[in-house]
């Protein structure tokens, strides 16, 4: 087995006491602001404990996630994720790969060789007419009663924690604590339920490539982790090498994502991460759940580089962009890509997707693409 590597939280990240933030004084409020910032700024990760969301309600989305998954694959499959627009479904266990290599025919080689080893199953605002979330039935299956009520509440109670851990961001940055709020409600968010089945360890063994998630970053503002006890995930420290985000029981993982480290002009810091072999196990690892909700600003909301993040006007790195225009210009970096050709580029290093470019170029997806974070390669093909 590998080294275990150290702890993020002993080398980087922050353990918060949310609770100042929520109930403590103005200098309560103020110190943990700066200290979420201070956070960000050196990890990009922090750790929150003593948050809003009850412990019943994040083991009871724990529970739904786990009867989901254990349904058979046809009942699974009828749930599929359709279209890129949506990103609404489920995605079967080995259908993407997260990766850093540039070279489309690596890319295909990993994906046959070393595919992410989860099945995940995504879920939007339940609002949206024109996307709908792909619900299970819940008649037949007793740990799935009630499974689109849970979902829903949980979703409501990660976006009003979002609410207020852009709150703390923005005091901290020395900006209105209500700055965000305009650019995330009702936001374009999702809720990720992950499942990385139990494996034998000679899998990590017979290739060092195998990852349960490959290296990447998210790309939108936020991200909430909840994680189980099974461990795995790492975070990429200064230096480069990945440390542990050890679970620590009753706390969320928060990371900044891209668009966020955009619009602090790089004061706030995007890492890159992945779920590796977890740490001190034997000859099997047991399976892993997590969840994760991806905090996005709203389509149409207008991102500039934040005041206070730059002295003169050569000092802002990035011009202003609508969110919804973003990720396809990370994917073509201004460029259409010809039909046929593999729909990526490259951004700091990464293989990034492109969900929109590929239809609007003549093709159609081969696969399901995820909106919430960079993952699986895919190629464009003709109509007709």
């Amino acid at each position: 087995m590998a080294p275990r590597a150290d702890s993020v939280l002993t080398l980087l990240a922050q353990l918060i006491d949310f609770s100042k933030f929520l109930g403590g004084t103005a200098e309560e409020r103020q110190a943990t602001a700066r200290d979420i910032l201070d956070g960000f700024r050196t990890a990009g990760f922090i750790y929150l404990k003593n948050h809003p969301i009850p412990a019943d309600a994040v083991q009871r989305t724990f529970a739904r996630s786990a009867a989901l998954f254990a349904l058979d694959d046809e009942a699974k499959l009828k749930l599929s994720w359709t279209t890129p627009e949506a990103n609404r479904g489920y995605v079967s266990l080995g259908r993407e790969k997260v990766t850093l290599h540039d070279d489309s025919a690596e890319v295909d080689k990993m994906r046959s060789t070393a595919p992410d080893l989860k099945e995940t199953m995504e879920i939007g605002r339940d609002t949206d007419p024109q996307f709908p979330n792909r619900w299970p039935d819940e008649d037949d299956v007793v740990g799935l009663r009630g499974f689109r009520a849970d979902m829903m509440d949980f979703f409501g109670r990660c976006q009003a924690l979002e609410a207020e851990v852009m709150r703390a961001i923005a005091l901290g940055l020395g900006l209105e604590q209500d700055f965000f709020q305009q650019y995330i409600h009702p936001g374009s968010n999702n809720l990720r339920l992950l499942h990385y089945p139990g494996v034998k360890a000679d899998v990590f063994e017979r290739n060092p490539e195998q990852m349960r998630t490959g290296e990447h970053s998210d790309y939108g503002c936020i991200t909430l982790l909840f994680q189980d006890s099974r461990g795995g995930l790492q975070v990429r420290s200064p230096s480069g090498e990945f440390v542990d985000a050890t679970p620590i029981e009753g706390t969320i993982v928060v990371n900044a994502g891209d668009m966020l480290a955009r619009w602090s002009n790089d004061t706030i810091r995007s890492t890159i991460h992945r779920v590796a072999r977890p740490p001190n196990q034997d000859d099997e690892h047991p399976a892993r759940y997590s969840i994760a909700y991806f905090c996005n600003p709203n389509m149409d909301s207008f991102i500039e580089t934040l005041p206070g993040t730059y002295a003169t006007e050569k000092d802002r790195k990035y011009e202003g962009i609508r969110s919804g225009e973003y990720l396809p210009s990370l994917c073509l970096d201004g460029r259409r890509l010809p039909v046929g050709d593999v729909c990526a580029t490259i951004y700091d290093g990464f293989v990034l997707l492109n969900n929109v470019y590929a239809v609007l170029n003549g093709g159609d997806l081969v696969g399901p693409v995820s909106s919430t974070g960079v993952d699986v390669l895919y190629r464009p093909v003709r109509r007709g």
